[in-house]
């Protein structure tokens, strides 16, 4: 499980010393452990994945506001955080994957009408779980249509 890996490395960045790797691993283990008190129950490997790429996104967010107030120490550490969490995420579908995913699931669902897109999207992230991005997800759908 993800999960155990991640506390393993939190052990070993706590014997290294290493700071901002320990605040960023415990950060994702206080929101796994809240999600989990959440459900009720002991998350799964594509649900942490899921809330990998959360964490990621809040960090990129955090990137653009430091760049706009020329914060380079702030949107390097951001960065750094991000790589760290990058590491526990499975191999990312390119985007040729998933035009090829897209396609498939288009026939399979026997969509033709840009209305009923979400479907597709929603199929999508589904079934790939953390090994995509909604939004890259979206736009590749919607360049069907076009």
């Amino acid at each position: 499980m993800i999960k155990e890996k991640i506390k393993k490395d939190l052990k070993k960045y706590l014997k290294e010393r290493k700071k901002e790797e320990v605040l960023t691993l415990r950060e994702l283990l206080n929101a796994i452990s809240q999600k989990e008190k959440e459900k009720r129950k002991e998350l799964q490997d594509e649900e942490i994945f899921s809330l990998i790429l959360k964490e990621i996104k809040k960090r990129e967010e955090a990137i653009e506001a430091f760049k706009k107030g020329k914060r380079e120490d702030l949107v390097k550490k951001e960065k750094k955080e991000i790589s760290l969490l990058k590491s526990y995420l499975p191999q990312m579908l390119s985007e040729k994957e998933i035009k090829k995913i897209a396609k498939e699931t288009l026939k399979k669902l026997k969509i033709s009408s840009p209305k009923e897109m979400g479907k597709v999207i929603s199929f999508i992230l589904e079934k790939y779980k953390g090994r995509v991005e909604g939004k890259k997800v979206a736009q590749i759908v919607k360049s069907f249509f076009q």
